[in-house]
């Protein structure tokens, strides 16, 4: 069984996946509306600390991901691991370490 630190190094050497353009959507929908419930539907914090690439620019990549993954034990931070895979907890924290993407599925309704 894969430790919370080590489940998504492990994942780190298929750094080429990447979701089909149809999930990484739903993966950013999911950031903005769900995430964005805590930490700030802009994700500059609220409930949960901000999701920005200036907060989370000493924060390792593998943390991020694994704290998606696996959510923060004692705290309001749930796991995610039920709604996605590793690969794709990786995903968006690559994305919220390079400024996360507008769901512009919003604007196409």
């Amino acid at each position: 069984m894969a430790t919370a630190w080590n489940c998504c190094a492990a994942i780190a050497a298929d750094a080429a996946w990447l979701p089909t353009a149809a999930r990484q959507q739903q993966l950013v929908r999911m950031v903005r509306q769900d995430c964005g419930s805590c930490h700030g539907m802009r994700l500059t914090g609220g409930l949960g600390p901000a999701l920005t690439r200036e907060a989370l620019a000493e924060v390792p990549l593998d943390s991020i991901a694994a704290t998606i993954f696996h959510g923060r034990p004692g705290t309001p931070m749930p796991p995610w691991r039920a709604m996605l895979d590793e690969h794709e907890a990786r995903w968006i924290a690559e994305r919220l370490l390079a400024g996360f993407p507008e769901d512009t599925t919003k604007a196409s309704r």
